[in-house]
């Protein structure tokens, strides 16, 4: 039906595609706190963080190995040319489904988990990195919200003891330009662990058509996937922006800072490990943990309750729709 270059060039703008969804998606991730605290305004922020993101897709490809090669075996999977197209249409069609209710949900795990879908449909369980999954990803997607609630809540309470006897007007005056440094330091770290995550996906496309011989991601596939997450970064999606922003805890600049800061360090930290931690998960935690130290009544904690539910389905329903794509594509292909 269609020559296998073709089919790995759809591949390709497939998955650029999705990451374009992913900057879109996730943007609110990196700019949220700021503009629901009315530091700068959405068009600013959106820009700046297309920008930022830019740059950090760029530092590292620690988790795109991790993509390429940590969850799924590639020898095992090598020849079998639509797994990755499948994995992408699962991700695609959940990032498609939570973005339109404006549910916080994981991009990133959407993607390994449309990724584990197509595996298990094309070799079954045997095609799985079982170590690498639970290593890097179970293992995080436990720890990184644990990791940034605490990370959160310890920074906020540092700022609580260092700033007790300033006046709250001064405080939130500093913090506004504070928050500028770690919203740009948030932006950052998204863009350092969240594009890395189709640079892996692309990459591992391209061992299984035999295009390179090893998980090394490619100059070309690193500027392609920074430039897509970029541009859907300067989309935008306010639905989310709306979620992060308030409904789960009314934000000053002060704890948008706190936010920010906690949750940069913990997705830098991860990158750096090649853990592809969700974005969404680290800062939701963030402000909850922020909003903890005021009163625990101040959290909006219903909110949780409908995160916490997209937050565990987005592994299974992208796998699930992973592996039926794989049929699907299976079929038609041959």
């Amino acid at each position: 039906m269609f020559e296998v270059p073709l089919l790995l060039a759809v591949i390709v703008l497939v998955a650029l595609v999705f990451d374009f969804t992913n900057g879109a998606h996730d943007c609110a991730n990196a700019i949220a706190t700021v503009v629901s605290t009315k530091v700068v305004t959405p068009r600013f922020a959106v820009g700046a963080a297309a920008l930022l993101n830019l740059g950090g897709a760029l530092l590292g490809t620690e988790v795109a190995k991790t993509l390429g090669s940590g969850i799924v075996l590639p020898h095992v999977v090598e020849g079998s040319h639509v797994l990755v197209l499948a994995a992408l249409v699962g991700a695609i069609a959940w990032n498609c489904i939570t973005w339109y209710y404006g549910i916080p949900s994981s991009s990133s795990h959407a993607l390994i988990g449309g990724l584990i879908g197509a595996a298990v449909a094309d070799e079954g369980f045997g095609a799985l990195n079982v170590s690498g999954i639970v290593d890097k990803v179970l293992i995080p997607l436990v720890g990184s919200p644990l990791a940034g609630y605490i990370a959160g809540f310890l920074i906020m309470w540092l700022i609580y003891w260092i700033f007790g006897h300033v006046h709250r007007s001064k405080v939130n005056w500093t913090f506004r330009h504070l928050q500028l440094v770690s919203a740009g330091f948030m932006a950052t770290s998204h863009g350092l662990n969240d594009a890395q995550k189709t640079m892996g996906i692309v990459t591992l496309a391209l061992v299984i058509f035999g295009e390179i011989d090893s998980v090394e991601v490619p100059l070309w596939v690193k500027l392609a996937c920074a430039g897509a997450m970029a541009l859907g970064t300067a989309v935008g999606g306010w639905k989310i922006v709306k979620t992060m922003g308030h409904r789960i805890f009314k934000l000053e600049p002060v704890h948008g800072f706190a936010a920010e800061s906690s949750a940069a360090l913990v997705i830098t930290g991860a990158s750096l490990l090649g853990a592809p931690v969700s974005t969404t998960h680290t800062i939701s935690a963030c402000i909850f943990g922020v909003g903890s130290t005021k009163r625990l009544s101040a959290v909006r904690w219903n909110v949780a309750g409908s995160l916490l539910v997209a937050w565990t389905l987005t592994l299974p329903a992208a796998g699930i729709v992973g592996f039926i794509s794989y049929k699907l594509l299976h079929f038609i292909w041959n």
